[in-house]
């Protein structure tokens, strides 16, 4: 239980960073309140072979934690997971359970910034925004090759004027 100086904390997590990008400089207090400000659609989940992938691409990142302001998932694609030290906002169940397992650590972002609070020996990551299923219907019209919305892949729909050269014109 946390004591009752740090309750303003638990009400609302930008307290917290407000409280230190008051009484520091660090850039980082700064990215991860702006973070904590966004929507949720502008908060994308990473998974956690998102994570590895990134870790491993440099040695520099070795032993750092890595912080998300979002959701960190699980991925069954990825066989074996290395030892992390992650903060997050929330993790799924499996994604916790999978990271505990192989001997890291999940921490929430104020137990981060009792660690770390200028962002020292951390790497921070974010999720893609625009894998999204909505995203692949954005800026349908003709030559643009985008998802349409249907019902089916039949030869009933959008098969008509505009699909076809014997309808009319092919687009």
């Amino acid at each position: 239980m946390a004591s009752p100086c740090f309750e303003w904390v638990q009400e609302c997590p930008t307290n917290l960073w407000e409280f230190y990008l008051g009484r520091t400089d660090a850039s980082f207090n700064k990215v991860i309140l702006k973070r904590l400000f966004l929507s949720k659609i502008n908060r994308p989940p990473i998974s956690l072979s998102g994570i590895t992938r990134q870790v491993a691409a440099s040695v520099s990142n070795e032993g750092k934690t890595v912080v998300v302001v979002g959701t960190v998932t699980d991925d069954i694609r990825l066989l074996e997971l290395p030892k992390l030290c992650v903060a997050a906002l929330r993790f799924t169940r499996s994604a916790k359970e999978r990271i505990l397992n192989a001997g890291g650590e999940t921490l929430t972002l104020d137990q981060l910034a009792l660690r770390a609070p200028t962002g020292t020996n951390t790497l921070l990551l974010r999720g893609k925004r625009n894998t999204r299923e909505a995203v692949k219907h954005f800026g349908m019209g003709p030559h643009k090759h985008k998802k349409p919305y249907t019902l089916s892949k039949g030869r009933k729909f959008e098969r008509a004027r505009g699909r076809r050269k014997s309808r009319g014109f092919k687009v």
